[in-house]
């Protein structure tokens, strides 16, 4: 159904092809560490031990000019060998910056930021850049999208850069303007679309997502562009054929080497599936199957639909359960508090049982309040876990309750979900998990974004809290929603909106 012009390059030529699911030398090129969206680190200096006596490196100094949603990434070998932070803001400016020290190395401007006034709706102001940039390690360069305005914000436009890694310039033959872009006979308008999901490097192919402004307003889509590396000026998409529905979470797209995997949000007024409340497969270039083996939508998507109850405010996180069948999951997460797991190997379609419990796989209602985050995943010698924010509370807290909580997923068949234990986060910050070896001594970090604005750890098998945010020297500016922790060599780095900080347990 793709009306776009298309392109056919030899699989030879892709020099890149697939950004690895594990890390390599500790870098953190994309959102949450891996293309599954897992958040699994793996850093021996990161012991319980450690976490207990975690504090801020004053030797750090890093101020940046926000608001910041994205996650910072991090290199090894950066600008002029320099291990370096790359930290994208709404302002439009895109900074690597010294991970030792953090003096700036550079600073680009990627046109003018919109301001809210001249938007129809939407809670950030300005808007630039919002989703999680990637790095390609290979060409060295820094794939970003920016919303940006050539006259004080009465045009805007979607802009998608390859940015050179050593200097910030521009790659030849980008940007790449996504505004007027078609897809199944309607257009995309970049006044009524926001881009805050993660971007995705895979097979030679750049993915970015696209929702709408929060308040739901204009005729606008979930999208997602596909951009061929090697012939940028000529990128397919898909999206959905329903109002709304759109691909807004800030994990963005997930991938498990071969195909990519996005969450969508409510449609409006679909009286038949349009593509909306669902975790849809797309093939190389964005192209849908339609088959129902390639999207799941719970059965009752237009209760969903009339509720704002949508999926698509958590993106899906993939992972592995060996000796569980079927053992390759996906979970997703509702804003109506219902965790689903699902067969990667074949969603499902349309849902068969009462939009609650038997939802795919296994489906269970697990928090009183609606999941909109990033989530965890992450495995130890016993159980495999997902960790989420909630803005309600978990529902079945064997001990104590919070809106912190974490599932673990039995290695039966089917594979059981229950409620492991659950915490307070002290905010609304999105997890991820650190072990020192890939199974021992599992801790889930968070941050309380919009409110302790600290850095709390928790023993990732019972809940117990490891750092509780420390002393005043701990405590952050103000962090936005959903950020999410990174960690490098024994630090860990945390995106405020006016600096950037780090702590350590050394």
């Amino acid at each position: 159904m793709l009306v776009m012009k298309t392109n056919a390059v030899s699989a030879s030529i892709f020099a890149i092809l697939v950004l690895p699911l594990t890390t390599i030398s500790g870098e953190v090129l994309q959102h949450h560490l891996n293309g599954t969206r897992d958040g699994a680190y793996v850093d021996p200096l990161i012991t319980r031990k450690a976490a207990a006596t975690i504090h801020r490196d004053r030797a750090f100094n890093a101020p940046v000019q926000g608001p910041v949603y994205a996650q910072p990434l991090y290199v090894d070998n950066g600008p002029m060998g320099k291990a370096a932070l790359v930290v994208a803001t709404e302002r439009n400016t895109v900074s690597a910056i010294d991970a030792a020290t953090g003096a700036q190395i550079w600073t680009k401007t990627l046109g003018n930021p919109v301001p809210r006034s001249q938007l129809p709706c939407g809670n950030i102001d300005p808007l630039g850049i919002t989703g999680t940039p990637v790095i390609d390690p290979n060409s060295r360069s820094i794939y970003v999208a920016a919303m940006t305005t050539p006259d004080g914000g009465r045009t805007k436009q979607h802009l998608i850069f390859a940015l050179s890694l050593d200097d910030g310039s521009t790659r030849p033959g980008w940007p790449v303007n996504v505004s007027g872009m078609k897809y199944s006979g309607f257009s995309f308008n970049s006044s009524v679309q926001n881009q805050r999901g993660a971007l995705l490097l895979n097979s030679g192919v750049l993915y970015v997502p696209y929702g709408g402004h929060w308040g739901d307003c204009g005729d606008y889509h979930g999208w997602v562009i596909a951009i061929p590396l090697v012939d940028p000026k000529n990128p397919t998409a898909w999206a959905t054929e329903g109002r709304g529905g759109g691909a807004w979470a800030p994990g963005g797209i997930a991938t498990d080497g071969r195909s990519v995997f996005v969450a969508t949000g409510n449609t409006f007024g679909a009286r038949t599936w349009m593509g909306g409340e669902a975790i849809i497969r797309l093939g190389s270039g964005a192209k849908f199957s339609g088959n129902s083996s390639d999207y799941f939508t719970p059965s009752n998507w237009r209760q969903l639909d009339n509720g704002d109850a949508d999926l698509g405010g958590s993106g899906p996180v993939l992972f592995d359960v060996p000796g569980a069948t079927p053992s390759k999951l996906i979970v997703a997460l509702g804003k109506n508090g219902v965790a689903y797991l699902l067969n990667r190997d074949d969603l499902g379609g349309i849902g068969k049982s009462n939009g609650i419990r038997g939802e795919g796989v296994q489906s269970n209602k697990v928090s009183s309040g609606e999941i909109i985050n990033a989530a965890a995943a992450y495995r130890t010698a016993s159980a495999s876990y997902v960790g989420f924010e909630t803005r309600g509370s978990g529902i079945g807290c064997p001990r104590r309750t919070g809106n912190l909580v974490v599932l673990r997923i039995g290695a039966s068949a089917p594979p059981s979900m229950t409620v492991a234990w659950c915490a307070n986060n002290m905010g609304g910050g999105s997890p991820i998990a650190t072990t020192i070896d890939g199974s021992s001594e599992p801790i889930v970090w968070t941050v309380g974004t919009g409110a302790s604005n600290r850095l709390h750890a928790f023993d990732g098998e019972t809940g117990e809290v490891l750092f509780a945010g420390g002393s005043q020297d701990e405590q952050m500016s103000r962090v936005q929603n959903f950020q999410t922790p990174i960690v490098v060599n024994g630090r860990i780095f945390v995106a405020a909106n006016d600096r950037i900080y780090a702590f350590t347990g050394r």
